[in-house]
């Protein structure tokens, strides 16, 4: 089956209110032009109230980079799936290799995360990936393939591919300026998608998005988008600009 791609803004700890109104304003007749594309913006929260009101109506998807697996409680500094909810968030980033690399986040905290963005009516971009020294030693897909399974495991059964999208973003190519090459992201993503028919059946497999992130940029993006298992991108840097992120998404379309 033929699957939207989604190109994806990944702001990172970027922008106050004021550049976000400034950035959403020029991304809105951009986005309602690419047909056929589906473009995401995951901002701070901070930015997030805003960036959902002036999506509303468009076909901007509003996300945002993070989020904790219990409705409510004492976890002081966290954000729940009812609070993003209530701004008209819709998708939301989980696990992405910062997240786990600076600030500890484990497997089973991704799963929990995932299975709850599902169970919420969000839609969790989860994030798998490898380091340099893991690619290096040859546990690419040790550390990837686990990654996915833990998540895919704790997934309710009635959930359907178009529920999830994975990004396999290889953490040695993230703000590095190292890409990995057009044959590399379909190997890994290839791989992810076999995976998934293996875990949940081919329904599921090919319906699933899998994006690429790390250091994708105007320059490289139309031959990895071009990739028959790659959907789109994840993008950060690259997605800080208006001008630079509606040339991926033109590059997606």
């Amino acid at each position: 089956m033929a699957r939207r791609p989604m190109m994806a803004a990944n702001w990172k700890m970027n922008k106050t209110v004021r550049e976000a109104q400034d950035y959403m304003a020029a991304l809105i007749p951009y986005a309602s032009d690419a047909e056929g594309v589906d473009v995401a913006v995951f901002a701070p929260f901070t930015c997030l109230s805003e960036v959902a009101r002036m999506a509303e109506g468009t076909p901007i998807i509003p996300g945002a980079q993070n989020f904790f697996y219990e409705d409510s409680g004492a976890y002081t500094g966290e954000i729940s799936a009812p609070m993003l909810l209530d701004l008209g968030v819709e998708a939301v980033i989980i696990g992405h290799s910062e997240r786990r690399e600076i600030f500890g986040e484990t497997d089973e905290m991704v799963a929990r995360k995932a299975a709850k963005a599902v169970s919420s009516g969000l839609l969790p971009v989860v994030c798998v990936g490898e380091t340099k020294e893991e690619r290096d030693a040859g546990g690419m897909w040790e550390k990837v393939s686990g990654q996915v399974k833990s998540v895919v495991e704790v997934l309710g059964g009635e959930a359907g591919g178009g529920s999830i999208v994975f990004a396999y973003e290889p953490i040695w190519a993230i703000g590095t300026g190292d890409t990995a090459t057009p044959e590399d992201a379909q190997d890994a993503i290839g791989r992810i998608r076999e995976l998934l028919g293996e875990l949940r059946g081919e329904d599921f497999a090919s319906e699933v998005r899998i994006l690429y992130g790390g250091s994708i940029k105007p320059e490289n993006v139309a031959q990895i988008v071009a990739q028959k298992d790659v959907d789109g991108g994840l993008v950060g840097g690259a997605s800080l600009e208006v001008e630079s992120f509606a040339r991926l998404i033109e590059a997606a379309g």
